[in-house]
């Protein structure tokens, strides 16, 4: 392994010899404390200051690790005055000290007050660029170094908290979006069960009265059938009235004041559509029908008519000014939609790098696809070939047996 690569591990393992230290629990205050004064007292004090001064210093330098933890800023204030007064008066510093000194720094940048931080680094650039008075070389080496050190250390401790509130950033964003994506889909489900509601309570409503009908207009009609038609009569209105409250549970929860007694729209209304929407661009948007028009279930009809208003928004949002085709196609099993645009299609993500906010991106997308699943169809987006988006849905269908 080349020196070149050893240099980022070794400095790896110094971060994390450092981030240890700077938890350190208090038997390791203790085992500092203990060194510091070992390293003393083989060192013999100094020549600068007597043993029991140099005993007292060194404790200084080491016993503020034990408060980093609660008060990572007295600790830090504290082992840095006590390091300084090691330095510049008595030229001396133990090991146990600079490290104590790194890890409080570090301590500080990650839990404490920046400013802080920046300060209590500047009197070590400021010894080490000036030099102690009448200090050996080998105390102006330890200033530098230790210069380099407690800004390393100041800086990682910072590092490490703004890449800390970063990911927290991310991580509340995300949270965020995923709620506004569940009241999006909530409220399309709501519209949607509005929508329908009056698809469905047209045929209940049309059952009832089928019933009441046969039942009255049916000459020799048996007692027990008769019976069974009024049953289908009353099941069919209770049912009708139960879905009427469960309507007004929803237009509640939206807000909506009032029923809406406009008829909903199917795909005869796409021509109306298509010229509202070539009326506010000013583009070309054309509707290609393919096989047999056939009258099919309202249901159906409505979730087609409202993936192409959606697509039309989306498409006069994302690429305003561009043609819109709109093709529809009579199979026997399905209806198929495909809604392409010759704009320019999603452009890059804030980052440069993979799609970003477009058309196939979005609460819009969202409502489409939930559109497609409640009459058990799919939906599926991306890029059209030659440039533009495509949007295609298959939606299954049973032909209705009686003509508009």
């Amino acid at each position: 392994m080349s020196s070149g690569t050893l240099r980022p591990l070794r400095l790896v393992r110094s971060l994390r010899l450092l981030r240890r230290i700077s938890d350190a629990p208090e038997s390791l205050v203790a085992a500092a404390a203990v060194l510091a004064v070992a390293e003393t007292v083989a060192r013999g004090g100094s020549r600068h200051v007597s043993l029991p001064v140099a005993l007292l210093l060194c404790l200084c330098t080491t016993l503020p690790l034990g408060l980093q933890r609660t008060y990572p800023a007295a600790a830090a204030v504290a082992a840095s005055a006590a390091t300084l007064l090691s330095l510049v008066p008595f030229q001396s510093l133990t090991v146990s000290g600079l490290a104590v000194q790194l890890a409080v720094l570090y301590r500080l940048g990650r839990a404490g007050s920046r400013r802080l931080t920046v300060l209590l680094v500047l009197p070590f650039v400021a010894l080490a660029l000036s030099g102690p008075p009448h200090a050996g070389t080998g105390v102006r080496v330890l200033s530098v170094l230790l210069a380099s050190l407690a800004s390393a250390a100041a800086g990682a401790g910072l590092a490490h908290r703004a890449r800390s509130e970063a990911l927290e950033h991310t991580a509340a964003q995300r949270v965020i979006a995923d709620t506004l994506l569940a009241h999006a889909a909530r409220g399309e489900r709501a519209r949607i069960a509005r929508e329908l509601h009056d698809v469905v309570a047209h045929h209940i409503s049309m059952i009832a009265v089928q019933a009441e009908t046969a039942r009255l207009t049916t000459p020799g009609l048996p007692t027990a059938g008769a019976q069974r038609l009024l049953s289908i009569g009353d099941t069919a209105r209770a049912a009708l009235t139960e879905m009427r409250r469960l309507l007004g549970v929803l237009r509640e929860d939206a807000g909506t004041q009032g029923p809406d007694r406009r008829p909903q729209p199917g795909l005869p209304q796409l021509i109306e559509l298509l010229d509202e929407a070539r009326d506010a661009t000013g583009t070309g948007t054309r509707l290609i029908v393919h096989g047999p028009v056939t009258a099919l279930d309202p249901g159906v009809e409505l979730t087609a008519y409202r993936i192409v208003q959606e697509a039309l928004t989306n498409a006069r949002r994302h690429a305003p000014g561009a043609a819109v085709d709109v093709e529809l196609r009579y199979c026997d099993e399905a209806l198929r939609l495909r809604i392409r645009d010759n704009g320019p299609g999603p452009g890059p993500g804030p980052s440069g790098q993979g799609p970003g906010p477009g058309p196939g991106h979005g609460h819009g997308l969202l409502g489409m696809r939930e559109r497609a699943a409640t009459v058990g169809g799919d939906l599926r987006t991306g890029l059209a070939t030659g440039g533009g988006f495509l949007i295609e849905a298959r939606l299954p269908i049973r032909t209705k047996a009686m003509s508009r």
